[in-house]
């Protein structure tokens, strides 16, 4: 099987009963085989290309995951969801960058039709998807954006009230909070919840000055990786001294400067890709700086999958780093420095603006 070709077909051949993996430790083991065979044939395949099969893969792997659980639900007396839901993803799985060992990022919007088991439900029914996630292989999210908390499960008018709230608290973690809700991502049960929040979320960011600059005060904050020489820093101490730290060095410094970038300028693709696409064809940003950009972070999808991986039970886990060996190859070396020569233009001009939004404000 070739990256590009479609793993939803494979993954699952509905028997006479419409189910095939019929518990969590079989879509376990199907994750297993297919991320062997994705490792397999990370060597020769295009980056852009071998993301969108494994984040396939993701894809089809969640949506059974919420299929075993109604079933499940259902079996224990809970019976078929009394409302209607939408499950989604946020994080990495929100902007189709997952990797093969990405964890958990997700939540559940609610329809705010009244029935007297629906809070007791979901709330089951959060804990349930979660922990079959966690069997299938996607660890819980230290961060406990999941939807078995109750902070990222929760109806359509209550998820407007808490938009509404961290819009109006200006301070860190609120903030945060809206910065992981603009890469959500519908998977699964009524599209239509998942449409009408985004609808609620950027309408209450459009014309927003002051969130604008929060955002651009949170974005701005990221690891330092070259020092002012222009050379590359790496780690200094501990088992991964002289490795580079791949996810914090160079991926998130430019997830984060185009999602602000993408929300300054009314995008509403959750995707990077698909935000440094919109951002130079709407010319809604420097060219000269957003088209290298968006080669930068090809470089940076590649490297992700360049790190050291591990194998344990099956699974797939990575420390993230890029081992020293493979810095001392000078095609990876220049790539990676000419990468982070562009994170630090980006950010200079996002600093540039926030520094701009501040004087404004005083």
């Amino acid at each position: 099987m070739k990256p590009h070709e479609s793993y939803t077909d494979h993954l699952f051949t509905d028997n006479e009963h419409g189910l095939r993996i019929a518990s969590p430790e079989e879509l376990r083991a199907e994750r297993v085989i297919l991320q062997r065979k994705l490792l397999e044939s990370r060597g020769d395949a295009d980056e852009i290309a071998w993301n969108r099969a494994v984040n396939e893969m993701h894809d089809a792997l969640m949506k059974r995951a919420v299929a075993l659980c109604e079933r499940e639900m259902g079996e224990a007396g809970y019976g078929p969801p009394p409302v209607s839901y939408a499950f989604v993803v946020f994080g990495s799985a929100g902007r189709r960058e997952q990797t093969l060992w990405s964890d958990q990022d997700n939540g559940l919007i609610l329809s705010d039709d009244h029935h007297e088991a629906k809070d007791v439900y979901f709330a089951e029914f959060g804990r349930r998807l979660t922990d079959i996630l966690e069997t299938a292989g996607y660890e819980k999210c230290e961060g406990k954006v999941m939807c078995s908390e109750a902070r990222w499960r929760k109806s359509s008018s209550e998820w407007a009230k808490q938009l509404e709230e961290w819009r109006g608290d200006l301070s860190w973690e609120p903030v945060r909070y809206l910065m992981i809700s603009s890469d959500l991502r519908f998977i699964a049960g009524e599209a239509e919840l998942a449409e009408d929040w985004k609808k609620e979320f950027y309408d209450g960011l459009r014309g927003n000055t002051e969130l604008h600059a929060a955002i651009l005060r949170n974005t701005v904050r990221h690891k330092k990786t070259l020092n002012v020489l222009g050379q590359v820093m790496t780690e200094r101490f501990g088992d991964h001294a002289g490795d580079f730290d791949v996810k914090y060095g160079i991926y998130i410094p430019l997830v984060n400067a185009v999602r602000c970038l993408a929300l300054q300028h009314d995008i509403e693709e959750s995707s990077t890709l698909r935000r440094l696409e919109r951002l130079i064809q709407f010319e809604a940003a420097s060219l000269p700086l957003v088209e290298p950009t968006h080669e930068a972070f090809k470089v940076a999808l590649r490297l992700r999958g360049m790190t050291s991986v591990r194998e344990e039970s099956g699974l797939l886990g990575s420390s993230g780093y890029l081992p020293n060996e493979e810095l001392k190859k000078k095609e990876r070396f220049y790539e990676l420095r000419e990468g982070l020569v562009l994170v630090r233009k980006l950010h200079r001009v996002l600093q540039r603006q926030l520094r701009f939004a501040e004087r404004r404000r005083a």
